[in-house]
């Protein structure tokens, strides 16, 4: 420990350092009784204007200090106060439009470092999440620590139990055609809607089919320890990369910058911000990408290649099975649900982590149907460590 330096010698007379100087006896000085009781009185007096203080305003405590012969009164937040759950997250049923949403958003703080940081899932599906289950076991234990936002669509009327993790997380939505610009429109609203509370500092988008590889502490750490976001974007030759390109986009958007990739990403909150106030490349997708383009397979991976490159990992954490062919990636059944499946989607890859070499390279996976659901309840607490 540092010492203190040595304090300079007193210049002042020796009499006049004492700070409690002996005054001479004179007649009507009080007695020694008195100059006791008067202190006394005091003291009580404080004692009981602190427990008055206590009892009129719970959540501080009441400290009385003496320092130097001096007193000093201050207030501090009691342990109880502190140990109390967070405040919940901004209500969903804000009734702003999107226009409003977006805004609010784009002028939300980046950081807020005296909040513990949350990570907000959010799904987007077409009902309820069918795979529910599994998540109320991988998010048990973890209240606090996490946000859920829930676009389905705007017809689906079901509702969830009161003790599930879902209830009432469902934002205003909106219709979603499958491969159109308005699921970038529906991605976007999730992110402003998440971006609201200002503890979420990752997020990370899911659909109904996605299921977590790992137990929560493990994602947890994983994302808000990583230097990067996952935006999975690569130049791809030919009609389904290239060739979806339009050149009504340029100059904005060149045919050098046209990207490809997953639309399932995991994003930090600087790159969040900067999705939902994108008013220059956005606009150009929603005018110049439709029918065969698949805005959702090239917004994202265009806009951050060109704008936040170095920001990004280039690559997707959510694991997907494209070998079979078709526009869309295998659905895995209860069959296909074994341990040694698992384990290889978990640890059976190499990539960079931090610029380090990993093999936990993705930590979700889809698309898993509701009969795989079973099997899945089964090997999670064993296989992914669930609860841990």
């Amino acid at each position: 420990m540092k010492k203190s330096p040595p304090s300079p010698p007193s210049t002042l007379p020796v009499a006049m350092t004492n700070p409690f100087p002996t005054a001479a006896k004179h007649p009507t000085s009080p007695s020694p009784l008195a100059n006791i009781l008067g202190h006394l009185f005091l003291i009580v007096s404080a004692l009981t204007f602190g427990i008055i203080f206590c009892f009129h305003n719970r959540s501080f405590s009441f400290i009385l200090q003496v320092t130097h012969s001096q007193f000093s009164i201050f207030t501090a937040q009691s342990p109880l106060q502190q140990s109390q759950p967070p405040p919940e997250p901004p209500d969903l049923a804000h009734g702003m439009s999107d226009e409003e949403l977006l805004l609010k958003a784009s002028m939300a703080p980046k950081i807020q470092e005296l909040r513990v940081p949350k990570i907000a899932f959010m799904f987007l599906t077409r009902g309820p999440v069918v795979l529910a289950p599994l998540w109320e076991l991988f998010f048990k234990g973890s209240r606090g620590i996490y946000s859920i936002y829930v676009h389905s669509d705007p017809s689906f009327n079901g509702s969830e139990p009161e003790d599930s993790v879902f209830h009432r997380r469902r934002i205003a939505s909106k219709e979603v055609e499958w491969g159109n610009v308005d699921m970038i429109e529906a991605e976007r609203r999730l992110l402003a809607n998440a971006l609201l509370d200002f503890s979420n500092q990752y997020f990370v988008l899911l659909s109904e089919s996605c299921i977590p590889l790992y137990n929560f502490s493990t994602i947890y750490s994983y994302l808000l320890n990583s230097s990067h976001s996952f935006v999975e974007a690569y130049d791809l030759e030919g009609p389904v990369g290239r060739g979806r390109y339009s050149h009504r986009m340029g100059p904005t958007i060149t045919l050098g910058n046209w990207r490809k990739g997953s639309q399932w990403f995991q994003m930090d909150r600087n790159l969040a911000l900067e999705v939902v106030s994108d008013k220059t490349y956005f606009p150009i997708f929603q005018y110049h990408c439709s029918g065969s383009c698949y805005a959702d397979e090239h917004y994202l991976p265009t806009f951050v290649s060109m704008k936040f490159g170095e920001r990004n990992a280039n690559r997707t954490l959510t694991w997907v099975d494209w070998t079979r062919g078709g526009p869309h990636p295998s659905k895995f059944i209860r069959p296909d649900v074994t341990i040694e499946f698992l384990e290889r989607l978990r640890s059976g890859s190499s990539c960079e982590y931090n610029g380090s070499k990993t093999n936990v390279c993705f930590l979700f996976a889809r698309k898993f149907t509701l009969n795989a659901l079973d099997r899945l309840l089964r090997f999670a607490p064993m296989l992914m460590h669930f609860n841990n």
